[in-house]
């Protein structure tokens, strides 16, 4: 068996203070990858820094690491893919490990879980933002990792190629996990340190708003990926308004055979209605996702296990 194909992948914006570091950690770590750094419309010096440092250096003009990654895994042909960001703050020291992790048990992704003692690398409102988004992963999709949002990840050949890659910003971590717990990959996680930046390098990621369309695209995915529950939980709730609205009618007209709040009767119809329609529409949708799962499970299929063989 040869020796597998690894590509280090480095999406960078603005990084001109880090990206050299970055470069060098993980050409000491895997002599043998070939390391891409992903220029994100960088209004600094970032490409020329990361040109000579030795890697090679590409484009992507639409903006957000969503697509910078979509384009990683569409252009790079690899046997291992390790993704991290190119801000110096993960710690290529640990990529032989994640790599041969993933090799050894013959896993899909391993995630490079952060452990920090700086408070300036985690700060408190991402630190407590992550434990809510992951706990709510873990009751939507029923489990989930300790780190949703580590950018921090070594994937095998077969995971890249069938994940679509749909979002465009930060979110893209969230929908990896959810793109391996829905196709239930063998998946593993191993705790690696996280550093603050170097100085000159800034964080992209906002609290508020991307955690919130990180947030939304959990709700989101949860509607894709579980249609029946999620539009059996509204029509659960309209049917429930409808019996609240329609019992007490009901004890009024069996008593007096009239119908006193004839609005009242048809909202409570309605509401019926719209609860049936909801159940119906979640059961057709939970057909085509049944579909389309088993059309990504025959894509991920088409490629071998890692560490059975490379060409």
């Amino acid at each position: 068996m040869t020796e597998p194909r690894i590509a280090v992948l480095l999406p960078c914006y603005n990084e001109e203070a880090a990206i050299a570091q970055t470069v060098a950690g993980f050409r000491a770590a895997l002599p043998s990858a070939t390391i891409y750094v992903y220029d994100n419309n960088s209004k600094d010096r970032t490409v020329e820094v990361a040109r000579a440092a030795g890697a090679v250096v590409r484009s992507e003009r639409m903006q957000g690491k969503g697509n910078v990654v979509r384009r990683m895994f569409a252009d790079i042909d690899a046997d291992v893919y390790v993704m991290a960001d190119g801000d110096a703050t993960y710690d290529a020291e640990a990529a032989p490990q994640l790599v041969r992790r993933l090799i050894d048990e013959q896993l899909d992704m391993v995630v490079g879980s952060r452990v920090t003692q700086q408070d300036a690398a985690y700060r408190r409102g991402h630190v407590m933002g992550n434990k809510l988004l992951t706990g709510m992963l873990a009751q939507l999709f029923g489990r989930s990792f300790t780190d949703i949002l580590s950018g921090y990840r070594v994937f095998s050949r077969r995971f890249v190629k069938s994940f679509p890659v749909l979002s465009g910003g930060f979110e893209i971590e969230t929908e990896i996990s959810v793109h391996a717990l829905e196709l239930r990959m063998p998946v593993g996680e191993v705790e690696t340190r996280y550093f603050a930046r170097p100085e000159g390098s800034a964080s992209k990621l906002s609290t508020y708003s991307d955690g919130f369309r990180i947030l939304n695209t959990i709700v989101t995915l949860y509607r894709i990926e579980r249609p029946l529950l999620f539009f059996g939980a509204i029509g659960g709730l309209l049917a429930l308004l409808a019996l609240a609205l329609g019992i007490p009618l009901a004890i009024t007209y069996y008593h007096t055979h009239l119908v006193p709040r004839l609005p009242t009767a048809i909202m409570a119809t309605g509401l019926i209605i719209l609860a049936a329609l909801c159940f119906f529409a979640g059961l057709i949708l939970d057909t085509v996702v049944r579909g389309r799962r088993e059309v990504r499970r025959l894509a991920y299929l088409g490629h071998p296990a890692p560490g059975e063989r490379y060409p």
